[in-house]
């Protein structure tokens, strides 16, 4: 990918999965990479990782549900880093839950977690950009936000807040170089999905049936995600933005 060399990338949810792969192949392509997890341990892992393997990473603890401690992070981390060039908006959480048999506490918790989160960091990040007249923004939104998934009613809400809110500000900033784009994962074998599948009730028959359902055979891999965000984050897509792009092993087909 072009010119991502020495770039300033915040990936949020970090230490999860998908967020691990992503922050693996940004440092891959010399990026510097800032590591931002509600979990520390899981956060300071993949940054030690990273400098082991001759990387350049920072963990930063941040829960963003919080936005006076988002603000404050994000502040922190241009003082000692530099400007953020990158965000990616990865960090997340979803239960198999049926709608009737969910309620207001519950719905707040998906909210804050996958919506509100990406509202409290990206807009002090955008402000910055904003003044410098240039950033990526690349949210990890979900198939689910796109077509709908069975008790996921919630979290698909939000994603399809996710992309309605990249496809804004793609629109708002298009003329200061900013960019927002999307990646949706379809059923990806991450620690998210696991405890998913477990609320369900049959793990094993709905492991099963992920499986089935997508063409090329097999569940999506937390790897199989960061080609299509460091796309979006690199030069090779200076001219993209407010776009969607479905990482799902064929699992939707919806333009």
């Amino acid at each position: 990918m072009r010119n991502l060399k020495g770039k300033v990338v915040v990936i949020t949810g970090g230490g999860g999965g998908i967020g691990s792969a992503t922050c693996d192949r940004f440092a891959e392509e010399g990026a510097r990479v800032v590591v931002c997890d509600i979990n520390t341990e899981a956060a300071q892992a993949v940054a030690d990782r990273i400098k082991a393997a001759g990387g350049d990473a920072l963990a930063v603890s941040v829960d963003l549900t919080d936005f006076d401690a988002t603000g404050a992070s994000v502040a922190k981390i241009e003082d000692e880093v530099g400007p953020i060039d990158v965000l990616v908006n990865n960090a997340g959480w979803d239960l198999f839950t049926p709608f009737l048999k969910s309620g207001p506490d519950f719905w707040s918790k998906i909210i804050d977690i996958n919506l509100r989160s990406v509202l409290n960091i990206t807009h002090p990040v955008l402000a910055r950009m904003n003044e410098r007249g240039a950033g990526r923004v690349v949210s990890i939104a979900s198939d689910a936000g796109r077509v709908g998934s069975s008790g996921e009613s919630v979290y698909a809400a939000c994603k399809a807040g996710v992309i309605a809110l990249s496809k804004t500000l793609a629109r708002e900033h298009a003329r200061k170089g900013i960019t927002f784009n999307c990646v949706c994962p379809g059923v990806t074998d991450t620690g998210m999905l696991d405890t998913f599948m477990e609320a369900s009730g049959n793990k094993d028959k709905l492991r099963d049936a992920f499986t089935k359902a997508v063409p090329m055979g097999r569940m999506g891999q937390p790897s199989d995600l960061p080609g299509a965000i460091l796309f979006f984050a690199s030069d090779d897509a200076a001219f993209v933005t407010g776009q969607v792009i479905s990482v799902s092993g064929g699992l939707t087909m919806h333009g």
